[in-house]
């Protein structure tokens, strides 16, 4: 019987397998500087800060462990936002509590401490993300480990860093509520048949029909992340054909990363609770 830890390795393998996820890499399609390979060798990379969430360790350094061991292939950052969802998910699991209340109860209870690891976590793989708001360039994570006296000065937790995010971070959302989007795609996949990769993909038409990415929203702009649900909902449908779909947004770099790493939370939660493989 599997443990914590591998059900999250397992989500991050199934994630990636998942085919069609237009615009993501996955086991037909590669990004130009991003290979299916890389994200296979990143997620078994990041099996030690797992296994560290799974334990007793602190969050964030469980966080920082797992992203490091996750860049130690080529490609660099492949699953940054799904570690970020899983670690507390693990957390919560080995608790013996996988549920919305336990995880928030995991994230809440988040230090100082968390959030410094959490930005040192951004030395090791580039993360796009926005400019800071005028007046926060010390808190600024492309800061890394550089931003701890301000951290430390403004006694910041993971949970506020997280929080102050939230307005236009998928995940960052997802911790201040509990991780409500993972858990319903959870229960969408257990409610589905067939293949789990051909589920996750599935899972994963339906989130981004849900609600525009906001990794493409930083990337690209927020028409082109309003085109990418309209069309997923298209696709749903059966308007739009998804394989296609997904070769048109890959040639076009437009890569819904946040719906991807909430689709990997959401394997966790069902493998959790009994999805067979």
């Amino acid at each position: 019987m599997r443990d914590h830890v591998q059900n999250a390795e397992l989500a991050l393998l199934l994630e990636v397998a998942g085919t069609p996820k237009p615009g993501n890499v996955d086991r037909r399609r590669d990004h130009p500087d991003l290979r299916f390979e890389h994200f296979l060798a990143g997620a078994v990379g990041s099996v030690p800060g797992l296994r560290m969430a799974a334990g007793d360790a602190p969050l964030g350094d469980a966080f920082e462990r797992a992203v490091a061991g996750m860049g130690e292939q080529s490609g660099g950052n492949t699953q940054f936002g799904a570690l970020l969802s899983l670690v507390p998910l693990v957390r919560a699991a080995s608790e013996g509590d996988l549920s919305p209340a336990g995880a928030g109860r995991v994230c809440a209870a988040t230090t100082v401490d968390d959030a410094c690891a959490f930005y040192r976590a951004f030395e090791v793989v580039a993360v796009a993300v926005d400019d800071p708001p005028e007046g926060m360039e010390a808190l600024d994570v492309r800061r890394g480990g550089d931003a701890e006296p301000a951290l430390r000065e403004r006694g910041l937790t993971l949970a506020d860093v997280l929080a102050d995010s939230a307005g236009v971070d998928g995940v960052a959302r997802e911790w201040t509520e509990g991780f409500p989007r993972a858990f319903e795609a959870a229960g969408w996949l257990l409610a589905d048949d067939g293949p789990i990769a051909d589920r996750a993909s599935r899972a994963f038409l339906r989130l981004l029909a849900d609600e525009p990415d906001t990794f493409v929203e930083k990337r690209l702009d927020a028409a082109t992340a309003r085109e990418a649900t309209e069309r997923a909902r298209a696709a749903l449908d059966g308007g739009e054909d998804p394989e296609a779909l997904a070769e048109e947004f890959v040639a076009r770099g437009v890569n819904p990363g946040t719906t991807a790493d909430l689709t990997a939370a959401a394997l966790f939660v069902a493998l959790e609770r009994g999805m067979e493989v």
